[in-house]
């Protein structure tokens, strides 16, 4: 027998909606969501405004690893740290809530 043949080929969305019908599994990934999506924001910025990692870096008191790591997800974000890198980038940060 193949291996092709061994193996199921199942869709990732198919597992993702089996695990998310976990609340707890469902509220990691919408968090996790979110953090990607305003790491994907900065990143957009910094390169409009042709600004590399390092001159950010510079800018807001920090190495380029740092923002190498804010900017794929892979750090959390104070309001502060992110009221500097709003400035950093002549920008402004606005927060809401919605329901």
């Amino acid at each position: 027998m193949k291996i092709k043949e061994k193996i199921k080929m199942t869709d990732l969305d198919d597992i993702l909606k089996e695990e998310l019908k976990d609340p707890e599994a469902k509220a990691l990934f919408d968090e996790y969501g979110r953090q990607l999506d305003v790491a994907y924001k900065i990143l957009q910025l910094r390169k409009a405004k042709k600004m590399s990692q390092i001159e950010l870096a510079n800018k807001i008191g920090t190495t380029q690893s740092n923002v190498a790591r804010l900017e794929s997800g892979q750090q959390n974000f104070t309001i502060s740290f992110l009221v500097k890198v709003a400035k950093a980038l002549d920008s402004e940060l606005k927060i809401s809530f919605s329901n």
